[in-house]
């Protein structure tokens, strides 16, 4: 009878291990607050094989419970994640990339605050105050628009030309979006405390980062939040959960 037992412990034991490594085609998404999500690497360092993004992120190999799966891009911070069984079986295998910074030259802040060119008698009233996204953006749209004039009387703005060649607005243009969406992460974070998204929404702790860079890409979140309705925007958060949820958590 024992070694009937043993035998039974043994067997159980290799058919574990056979199902442990097994091989799957995992389908995987890159989520982050960049939009450039196309050509992100990604890298099974037991096989080497590899693969990359397209533009929405979406990728797709052979692995199995243990690999090691390498992400890196010109764009993003790499990352290294260990798969378990639970990544293995999930639908879609979701992956949260933080986006590069980088480190700007050092601002001195002015020391006279209170000199500027109201108190000086300059204008009339304080101008609009602009983001430094929307003041790129701005400068770029005064230059795209003042260079034709300027070709008649010896020739065209540096700034203008340089728009008209290398797409600069449309870079800018993007950086504003970015900045925007990183206001409105922010703005999210503030309104609700963390239990909301883990007890109400049902957000994994570790998941709520990547669940708010998902919810701000949606128009009609964008728009309740601009209109300061904590309520509706509560109630909408749900729905997008839900939909977060489905693409995150293991299929039954």
């Amino acid at each position: 009878m024992k070694f009937k037992l043993l035998c039974l412990t043994l067997l159980y034991s290799c058919f574990a291990l056979a199902q442990n490594d097994e091989l799957v085609f995992l389908k995987g998404k890159i989520v982050s607050e960049i939009k450039e999500l196309n050509e992100i690497l990604v890298l099974n360092s037991r096989s080497e094989s590899t693969t990359t993004t397209d533009f929405k992120g979406d990728f797709s190999l052979f692995a199995k419970v243990g690999d090691t799966l390498n992400f890196s891009g010109l764009q993003v911070v790499s990352k290294n994640i260990v798969l378990t069984k639970n990544d293995i079986s999930k639908t879609l295998f979701a992956v949260t990339l933080q986006p590069k910074v980088f480190e700007l030259n050092e601002v001195k802040v002015n020391e006279y605050p209170e000199i500027n060119a109201v108190s000086l008698g300059i204008l009339p009233k304080a101008p609009k105050k602009y983001t430094p996204a929307e003041r790129k953006l701005s400068a770029a749209g005064v230059f795209k628009w003042y260079s034709p004039l300027l070709i008649p009387f010896g020739g065209m703005s540096v700034d203008g030309l340089l728009n008209s060649i290398s797409g600069r607005t449309a870079m800018l243009k993007k950086e504003l979006e970015i900045e925007r969406k990183e206001m409105l992460k922010k703005k999210l974070e503030n309104y609700f405390e963390e239990d909301y998204f883990t007890n109400t929404l049902k957000i994994p702790a570790e998941n709520i980062d990547g669940f708010l860079y998902y919810a701000v890409d949606d128009e009609k979140l964008v728009k309740l939040a601009s209109e300061n309705n904590k309520s509706l925007l509560q109630f909408y958060l749900g729905e997008i959960a839900t939909k977060y949820i489905k693409i995150t958590v293991p299929k039954e």
